[in-house]
């Protein structure tokens, strides 16, 4: 018995048999319209019986006792958590703490009690067990997250989008320093902070968006379109959008909002693709952020086309 408890449980409700556990001859598929002599069978995790590699899955098999194998898997990491007293139950998952998979197409939502995350040692990125698989997610067309640029740290290979980005870092950076430096020279504190008052309310008075999102969960912000990466109809406007939503949603909207054309849903390569540069934090969002983790009413956003995900430290080049 304590040899059994002390095995690792399967990830999956089927698991692939070792050739020790199989005969010489292989084993039938035990599903009544199949009977398949499979040399390589797996074993249903819940019914216990072998099956082929098409019958494998409880659905393809109409599984007597579907469910079995995670319900016990449930009770056991519930279990596993009571025994450890530095690890916490886990907890039901809100809008607010489960994240989107990084597939720009998917909006599922991973890492919850119900639906696990797979992380991707290529991209260096995480996403549902449907685009877990590197064909699905394009992953060769990805540059992996804390990349450095291929070209090294000259200049001379930075593409024309590059340079915009790393013009609006060097922008922000320097606006953040002199913030920093010269207070003096700007309003005395209590004025400062009225006329960022007066701001904020005439930002809210003009800001565009949907009328369904309650006032509380509300982001205002500044959103304009980088000239030489994307072609705008809008070159700049006000909006608000919905602090529980990803960063993903909020760029289909501000594109939208800009008639700037989007193609992320299509597939294809960075290089055509639109991402959401933070002005005061300095950095790309990622498309599986949420609005209010970064966002704050009056900042600024740009959108700049063919990034790329992680884009090097443009600052030094």
């Amino acid at each position: 018995m304590a040899n059994t408890t002390a095995k690792t449980a399967p990830l999956e409700s089927y698991t692939m048999l070792p050739d020790t556990d199989l005969e010489a001859i292989g084993a039938h598929c035990h599903y009544t319209y199949c009977n398949q002599l499979d040399f390589l069978p797996f074993r249903c995790e819940s019914c216990k019986q072998t099956y082929c590699l098409d019958h494998r899955t409880e659905t393809a098999h109409i599984c007597p006792k579907a469910g079995s194998w995670a319900a016990a898997k449930r009770a056991s990491n519930i279990s596993t958590s009571n025994n450890n007293n530095n690890t916490p139950l886990p907890q039901k998952p809100t809008l607010s703490t489960a994240r989107q998979c990084s597939h720009p197409q998917c909006k599922t939502f991973i890492n919850t009690s119900t639906t696990i995350g797979v992380a991707c040692q290529t991209c260096n990125r995480t996403y549902c067990l449907k685009h877990r698989l590197k064909e699905e997610h394009l992953c060769s067309t990805l540059t992996p997250l804390g990349a450095r640029s291929a070209t090294g740290g000259g200049g001379g290979g930075l593409s024309q989008a590059q340079k915009a980005l790393a013009r609006f870092k060097a922008w922000s950076k320097s606006t953040a320093v002199s913030a920093i430096q010269t207070p003096e020279i700007r309003r005395p504190t209590n004025s400062k902070a009225a006329a960022q008052q007066v701001e904020l309310n005439n930002l809210k008075k003009t800001a565009k968006g949907d009328n369904k999102i309650p006032p509380e969960k509300r982001v205002y912000v500044h959103v304009e379109a980088e000239s030489t990466t994307t072609t705008a109809k809008i070159s700049k406007g006000e909006f608000f959008y919905n602090k529980e939503w990803s960063v993903g949603r909020l760029l289909d909207e501000a594109a939208r909002g800009l008639q700037i054309e989007n193609v992320n849903n299509r597939g294809g390569g960075e290089d055509t693709k639109l991402r959401v540069f933070h002005v005061e934090a300095g950095r790309l969002l990622e498309f599986g952020e949420k609005v209010g983790a970064g966002l704050q009413s009056g900042n600024t956003i740009v959108l700049l086309r063919g990034v790329g995900p992680a884009v090097p430290d443009l600052m030094e080049v």
